[in-house]
């Protein structure tokens, strides 16, 4: 007879910890995939998934690089899992990138003449005073801002 795994997942030590903040963010991440777009355009239906995977991120990012508050098991196994985007918070750790929204604005075949987006340029040497990312909705991730 084959053997029926129980449980297949091993919490680390620290889990019970972040556990809750990460579920409430799984439900906000699944009521914005099932939240209809009716009148809004296909990229702006997006928007809120972008904003909720970098708070996910960016929870993560912030407890295990600036507080110290869970170990790098704990961090290791919530990236393999998939509560982190592992690129987005790569590219945190890099000079210029501090303030980074999502992947898509630092892609140069997603924008004209092989540039970054908008977001990107800081705040004092914009010409128009407000700019909206076309691919995330974010307002300015330059991190000179």
């Amino acid at each position: 007879m084959p053997k029926v795994k129980t449980s297949g997942v091993k919490y680390p030590d620290g889990w019970e910890v972040i556990e809750p903040t990460l579920s409430e963010l799984h439900s906000k991440m699944r009521e914005a995939e099932n939240d209809p777009h009716d009148g809004k355009r296909k990229c702006e239906a997006l928007w809120p998934i972008f904003k909720i995977n970098h708070q996910r991120s960016r929870y993560l990012y912030d407890l295990y690089y600036n507080r110290k508050e869970i170990s790098r098991e704990l961090y290791e196994f919530c990236l393999d899992q998939g509560h982190a985007d592992r690129n987005l918070i790569a590219k945190w750790k890099k000079p210029g990138y501090e303030r980074l929204c999502c992947l898509h604005c630092i892609q140069t075949r997603d924008h004209n003449f092989a540039t970054t987006c908008a977001c990107r340029v800081p705040k004092h040497l914009r010409e128009e005073q407000v700019i909206e990312c076309v691919h995330c909705g974010c307002k300015g991730c330059a991190s000179g801002d």
